[in-house]
């Protein structure tokens, strides 16, 4: 009991929750050292960091289950998720970018876990059994993540769907969900990026990643 709450007291969470206002203003194109630190930091152009950098220990196959799917999707729904998902993880190991996702029956052991749960956007999470994920609000979709503010490594990561995002806009979402669930948790708000990148705050439009967003990824996991 005593290492389990010594453990508690070392990790803290980190929310992105979709639609907040959780993004950096891009009055134009970025640089990339820009571009970067506001997805990984939110820092603003040429500003300060606002948020910890944080990453996963990326020696291993990072696990991803699919975890729950809500009979609120069943149909066709619940097949545009799991394809989805499916070309998200692809998309992300097609980054080259130092990590491999692996992805994993839906109750297998796993670091990052999506729940398309029977919640409207705006409304407490319930279900999922992790604590500072139950009782957050929801946002048509939300990333939360849990790290370690020592190492600053990225321990686990929920991703969950609500009813109120459309069917069309899974697959955005789903990439953009899984991207941020890697540490990049900040938007960007800007013409350069609407509907470009899959960070670009005002959209559910971008279905690949962008030169940047790939940059980015790549960046994260092999800076010293």
């Amino acid at each position: 009991m005593k290492a389990r709450a010594a453990l508690a007291l070392a990790l803290a969470l980190l929310a992105a929750p979709a639609g907040a206002q959780e993004y950096v203003e891009a009055p134009g194109r970025l640089s990339d050292e820009d571009f970067y630190r506001a997805v990984a930091c939110a820092a603003p152009p040429g500003g300060d960091c606002q948020k910890p950098f944080v990453r996963w220990d990326a020696a291993r196959p990072i696990r991803v289950a699919l975890r729950q799917i809500d009979d609120a999707f069943l149909g066709r729904p619940k097949l545009r998720a799991g394809a989805a998902l499916e070309r998200a993880v692809q998309a992300l190991n097609g980054a080259d970018a130092g990590f491999r996702l692996a992805r994993v029956e839906a109750g297998a052991p796993a670091e990052i876990e999506i729940f398309f749960l029977d919640i409207e956007s705006g409304q407490p999470i319930a279900g999922t059994g992790i604590d500072g994920v139950d009782g957050a609000r929801l946002g048509g979709a939300s990333t939360r993540i849990l790290f370690n503010h020592d190492t600053g490594f990225i321990t686990r990561a929920a991703v969950v769907f609500s009813t109120t995002l459309e069917t069309r806009a899974y697959e955005s979402a789903m990439l953009e969900e899984l991207t941020q669930a890697m540490g990049l948790v900040t938007d960007i708000k800007g013409p350069a990026y609407r509907g470009v990148s899959v960070f670009d705050q005002e959209t559910n439009a971008a279905t690949e990643l962008a030169s940047q967003d790939i940059m980015a990824l790549r960046r994260h996991y092999t800076r010293n």
